[in-house]
């Protein structure tokens, strides 16, 4: 799915430029990276807005299109007003099809209600990472990863190590020396582990 940016170069620098720019209606930015001088950049604040609150905007490789040029870019910072839903200024890094990215990849979390852990166990869902570092080329990047709970019983965990990756994408080194854990189920707070949980099975008799 390929999603597009439009934006307009940006003439006019400075606190007071930015101010007047985000009364119209508009949000400063910047496009950095590679071979070609950085880019001062304006786009429609609504238009972003609406963007930013689809996850795929943020781990996605997008086209930016300034004035009618296009080049490919990822997400890299946006900045919020501290209290008003108001974005402030945005971050591009331009990416070369031929060259690995790193970048953060939310965790998409399946068949957690089918687990022996909460169907049997009476368990809680407990999510310890909600996305994950990845290094891959840009056509490779994927939406999200999938983390198949189905399987997993009560007082267990799934880390790093056990998640299916795409082809061609593999986990930042450092992530996968430490193999942390991504998810486990634990019982609720309060309950002791041979008490059973409201909504449990009842053991066979």
């Amino acid at each position: 799915m390929e999603i597009e940016v439009i934006a307009a170069k940006r003439e006019l620098q400075g606190t007071g430029a930015s101010r007047r720019l985000r009364h119209a209606g508009k949000v400063p930015g910047i496009v950095y990276g590679g071979t070609a001088a950085p880019v001062q950049i304006e786009l429609d604040h609504n238009a972003l807005y609406h963007s930013l609150r689809k996850e795929a905007f943020h781990a996605s490789v997008l086209t930016m299109n300034i004035d009618g040029a296009k080049e490919s870019v990822l997400l890299r910072d946006a900045q919020w007003h501290p209290y008003k839903q108001q974005v402030l200024h945005v971050d591009f890094q331009r990416v070369d099809k031929t060259h690995k990215i790193h970048v953060k990849v939310p965790l998409h979390f399946l068949n957690a209600d089918a687990a022996p852990g909460v169907k049997t166990g009476g368990g809680k869902v407990s999510h310890v990472m909600t996305e994950i570092d990845v290094s891959c080329l840009p056509g490779n990047l994927p939406e999200f990863i999938a983390v198949d709970m189905g399987g997993l019983e009560l007082g267990h965990s799934i880390h790093v190590a056990e998640l299916k990756l795409p082809e061609g994408v593999e986990f930042v080194a450092h992530i996968l020396q430490e193999n942390p854990a991504v998810a486990s189920i634990t019982l609720p707070k309060g309950m002791k582990s041979d008490e059973p949980a409201p909504g449990a099975a009842a053991p066979a008799a």
